[in-house]
């Protein structure tokens, strides 16, 4: 069945879904779908692990009894089970207390155009091809030095999918889109040292993924060069934080202007917009309608329209990110973040990674974070890390069981540079950040 079929007769479902809210008393209903269709395969040491094939779909309906609301799910399409589920919604909405900021979206909001945005490229979900990829991808890592002893193995995922959301605004629209990755993770060991790192690729279309030969190269590499890794003395250093990793900060950035944090007052930067958090270089742009983009999109998860959009400007926070519910909460409108972010593009100050080393001299090149220490109530920022002691802009041995601290407000202030080769396989796309003077604990 072709995809525009597919998505059509969705569209059908949640139209009677909607039309049978309304006639069982809803002022107001939303209903949204999602299809998905995969396969994952992993090997272990050159053999076959696990095959995995995924068949799921599902119809989640939210419904509005004045300011009273109620919300229900089936992954059963059948007439009977749309009706016993909207029945459900309808039921638990009369129940539920009323709240004065629930409701739809604002009608004037809701997206009315909907351009392609190259999110779909299918292939056939192929088995022995998926397990060729993921032996392949293996074999290369093992092959690629004697120290890698052992694999915590390779993977290999294709999602194709589709999503349709409609409201009684009048919205019913959907899009498919699909999804790959390939990935490896190795060990190795020299003398008494055993270490562990990993490569990935994920992209739209599957012919952009890396090849299974630079997958399990990239993770060799990695996994050997960690061998020797030593502890380091307690100083408080410059600290480069490599692209692989650097979307993370951004994603404090994003948890502590967003919404919900802010109409609860559990976020370091309530009343900071317009103030200066970074350097007045830098600026972040969110792009939703980047072509074949990871987190590209027409609408939000509410069918509030997205746009382009400014989140720092000249190093100062330009706005915050609503959904409806937190935007009635704070007295201001939707700005499509319902579900997230839309492709953030962060600035650079047009460092070169060689460049990068050399602007820091002296300092840590932060390759892996762990843990969850990071309050975004306060600011306060702790994370264990390992990565490489550089001196004179060289590095000169790898390091590991560390912590690196700071606060946040000091750590976007005191941003020194960002690296021009960004890294595009998430929501934020940036390049290596060079952070000023963050407190390193070893010894």
């Amino acid at each position: 069945m072709q995809i525009e079929q597919q998505i059509a007769e969705i569209q059908e479902v949640v139209a009677d879904a909607l039309k049978m809210a309304q006639q069982k008393g809803a002022t107001q209903a939303e209903a949204s779908m999602s299809k998905v269709q995969g396969i994952a395969v992993s090997t272990r040491l050159r053999e076959v692990e696990n095959v995995e094939f995924t068949n799921d779909g599902g119809l989640g309906i939210s419904v509005y009894v004045g300011k009273h609301k109620g919300s229900a799910s089936t992954a059963d399409l059948s007439k009977s089970a749309l009706q016993l589920t909207v029945e459900k919604a309808v039921d638990i909405a009369r129940y539920t207390n009323e709240d004065p900021c629930a409701g739809l979206a604002d009608k004037d909001l809701i997206a009315t155009e909907f351009p392609d945005l190259d999110l779909y490229h299918p292939q056939e979900l192929d088995t022995e091809k998926a397990i060729e990829i993921a032996l392949e991808t293996e074999a290369a890592a093992l092959d690629f030095d004697k120290r890698i002893v052992n694999s915590d193995g390779a993977s290999y995922n294709a999602n194709l999918g589709m999503r349709v959301y409609g409201n009684t605004h009048g919205i019913n629209t959907g899009y498919p889109s699909s999804r790959y990755s390939l990935s490896c993770m190795m060990i190795a060991s020299d003398d008494n040292d055993m270490q562990r790192d990993y490569a990935y690729s994920v992209d739209r279309k599957a012919s952009r993924l890396y090849s299974p030969r630079r997958v399990g190269e990239e993770a060799a590499k990695a996994t050997v060069d960690r061998l020797g890794a030593r502890k380091i003395k307690t100083a408080n250093v410059p600290v480069i934080l490599h692209r692989d990793l650097a979307s993370s900060l951004f994603g404090h950035l994003v948890s502590a202007i967003s919404g919900g944090s802010l109409y609860r007052r559990s976020s370091f930067l309530l009343d900071k917009l317009g103030h200066q958090l970074f350097p007045e270089w830098l600026t972040i742009e969110e792009k939703p309608h980047i072509k074949s983009a990871l987190a590209s999109s027409n609408f939000d998860h509410e069918g509030v329209a997205t746009k382009d959009m400014t989140i720092i400007d000249g190093g100062k926070l330009a706005t915050y990110l609503y959904t409806t519910y937190s935007a009635r909460k704070l007295d201001t409108k939707s700005n499509g973040h319902a579900g997230g972010i839309h492709n953030w593009i962060v600035g650079n100050s047009g460092h070169s990674d060689e460049a990068l080393l050399k602007e820091m001299g002296t300092g840590l090149l932060v390759t892996e974070l762990m843990g969850q220490g990071v309050n975004i109530v306060t600011g306060d920022y702790s994370r264990g890390a390992a990565g490489y002691w550089v001196e004179n802009g060289v590095i000169q041995y790898p390091v590991h069981e560390i912590t690196i601290a700071g606060s946040l407000m000091e750590m976007f202030a005191n941003v020194r540079a960002i690296g021009s080769t960004p890294d595009t396989r998430g929501s934020v796309q940036t390049g290596s950040v060079l952070i000023d003077n963050m407190r390193v604990a070893g010894n």
